[in-house]
């Protein structure tokens, strides 16, 4: 690995990692309850800080910078320092007058977050892998920042847990959280979501729910690399990073149905593994998963998802009811005997979501969409739990899970939580040996 590329952080354990975020809380703690209403008026300047560089993070920037003209982007973070300023100068090319972010606050390393955090900002955009999540999120909001982060938020149920904790946390400080759960924030899903909740297509029958693609990114190892920034490194094919193809990618989908819903599923069973995406550059996830879910009422929701090329490509969420069926994903309604019914997709929900979001701070408004982000994310697990290990899994009981998917350290010399075999394959799990909990 060359110069440019290395990592620029000392290791820190877990308790020094999790003393960082107490650290750079406590330097805002004099200000609590005043950011929030510092930019109600939408005169003063918004000063933002990005922790994860990747496609998606700057992206996010650069829609939160559209959103707020008053923004400026002052500091950044990633674990690498390449992506951090290939990201930088993506974000200076879309907004050359608003961003402000000179070498000392372009932080590198594992601990970067704490220090953009401990920097003088306002807002942080938490886009990092979803492993990463809970401490960020929990970090920002004990140091008083509004937030923006990335679905999905957590990679198993302590880190669930804690988001819940933070949340409530940020809701009684009055802090803005803006969820990226983007469906949400886009028309077509937003009209037809209503008139399922009015009762357009009756009473809901069933729900389908559906994450189908080809798959994503595969970054070869450098002969260079120790095993954790291979991880890091390609951290979509690492639970304790991503939390497998059900929870990082198609929370979306589960999201869509739970919204139609009005709720989360109480149980789930299924069935999943790697039939096609099989080999040393894909890690311990699985290509594919099917689940049956139920709801409180006994209503049932059939999840497909799968990473296989070649293959049928959808995703998205579909409300069949006793009137009609709803395409909730692309706002189509379609009612016994009546002509379909199409509603325009409007803006791109990526940049609206952010328009949101500064909207209600200009207005004063309270602002959170932490809660049903979380809920979607478990609902998520919940899946994962009953494919891998091929059991009932209840939602009650998942909830008491202990099972902490990561590191004991975190450094770029230590042992990450799997690691391949004497073949160079990662242990995946197998259904009627692993364990849901």
């Amino acid at each position: 690995m060359g110069t440019k590329n290395k990592p620029k952080t000392e290791g820190i354990s877990r308790r020094q990692f999790l003393k960082n975020s107490a650290t750079a809380a406590s330097l805002a703690a004099l200000t609590a309850g005043m950011q929030t209403k510092a930019y109600a008026a939408g005169t003063d300047s918004m000063k933002i800080g990005l922790i994860g560089c990747g496609g998606r993070g700057s992206g996010a920037a650069v829609q939160a910078l559209n959103a707020c003209k008053r923004a400026r982007l002052v500091a950044i973070a990633d674990a690498f320092d390449d992506r951090l300023e290939k990201s930088y100068k993506s974000i200076s090319k879309n907004h050359p007058d608003h961003v402000d972010v000179p070498s000392k606050r372009r932080f590198v390393g594992m601990d970067a977050y704490a220090r953009v955090i401990d920097a003088d900002v306002d807002m942080v955009l938490l886009t990092t892998p979803p492993g990463f999540r809970p401490v960020h999120f929990e970090t920002a909001v004990k140091a008083n920042k509004h937030v923006f982060m990335e679905k999905p938020v957590a990679v198993d149920v302590p880190g669930v847990r804690r988001m819940f904790a933070a949340n409530k946390l940020a809701k009684k400080k009055g802090l803005a959280v803006a969820m990226g759960l983007n469906s949400r924030h886009q028309n077509c899903a937003r009209e037809i979501i209503k008139r399922v909740h009015d009762g357009a297509i009756g009473k809901i029958n069933f729900l389908r729910a559906y994450g189908n693609t080809g798959g994503v990114w595969v970054r070869p190892r450098q002969s260079s690399q120790s095993e954790m920034e291979y991880q890091m490194r390609n951290w979509y094919y690492f639970n304790w990073l991503c939390g497998d193809l059900i929870v990082e990618q198609t929370v979306h989908s589960l999201d869509i149905v739970n919204w139609a819903k009005g709720g989360h599923p109480v149980e789930a069973q299924g069935s999943g593994g790697r039939q096609v995406r099989v080999g040393p550059d894909y890690g311990e996830i699985f290509d594919h998963h099917d689940v049956e879910y139920t709801y409180g009422d006994g209503t049932k929701m059939f999840l497909f998802c799968r990473h296989i090329r070649g293959c049928w490509s959808s995703s998205g969420g579909i409300a069949h009811g006793t009137k009609g069926d709803a395409n909730l994903s692309k706002g189509i309604l379609s009612l016994h005997g009546k002509e379909e019914l199409r509603f325009e997709r409007g803006i791109d929900g990526h940049q609206v979501e952010h328009d949101d979001l500064f909207a209600a701070m200009d207005a004063g408004e309270p602002y959170n969409e932490g809660d049903y982000g979380i809920v979607s994310t478990m609902t998520a697990i919940l899946g994962r739990m009953a494919t891998y290990s091929g059991q009932i899994v209840k939602w009650d009981e998942a909830m008491k899970s202990d099972t902490d998917l990561g590191p004991k350290s975190y450094s770029w010399d230590a042992e990450p939580p799997v690691k391949p075999g004497p073949d160079g394959l990662y242990a995946c799990a197998i259904p009627g040996k692993t364990k849901p909990y």
